[in-house]
């Protein structure tokens, strides 16, 4: 016969066995889904385009974004971080990233975006090289899991043209 404490260490053992095999299943259901993001972005306004006192280009624009994020969000959810960058080349850099909004969607009942945001951030280059810069706008998100791994993906939303000469 057993004692009690090897049948309390069998029963843990056990729970906890169990509870690994789901979290590794929830992280292998969590790999064949697929979302449909649907999202649109548009510039409405560049606000400020001016040569900052240490040599930076530095812009401030206001701008459209409409998301519906729903299909992001699946019984292992715990929260959506969403956000959009700003990505352009220059001679530096065959990739330039800058985040100009965030946001993070707590759950499915608050994943339909719609906001006329003026940037958050910034857009700051090191040097002058945004001047007559086609720049496009990226959506991304990141989705933070119950548990299992982080899961990412990113849509292009649409592109612009910075103007040739500075404004105020």
């Amino acid at each position: 016969m057993h004692s009690w404490t090897q049948r309390l260490l069998a029963a843990a053992t056990t729970a906890a066995l169990l509870l690994a095999a789901t979290c590794a299943a929830a992280s292998a259901l969590d790999a064949f889904h697929v979302p449909a993001v649907e999202a649109q972005a548009h510039v409405t306004k560049i606000n400020q385009f001016r040569k900052q006192l240490n040599g930076n280009d530095k812009v401030t624009l206001t701008f459209n974004v409409s998301a519906k994020l729903e299909s992001l969000f699946t019984w292992n959810t715990k929260q959506v971080f969403v956000f959009v960058t700003a990505e352009y080349e220059n001679s530096k850099n065959s990739l330039n990233q800058v985040s100009l909004w965030d946001r993070i969607i707590p759950d499915k009942d608050h994943a339909n975006v719609q906001v006329e945001v003026k940037s958050k951030y910034h857009l700051i280059d090191q040097g002058t090289s945004l001047r007559g810069k086609k720049v496009q706008l990226v959506l991304h998100w990141h989705i933070m899991p119950n548990a299992g791994r982080m899961m990412r993906g990113k849509m292009p939303l649409s592109e612009f043209n910075l103007p040739d000469t500075y404004t105020s």
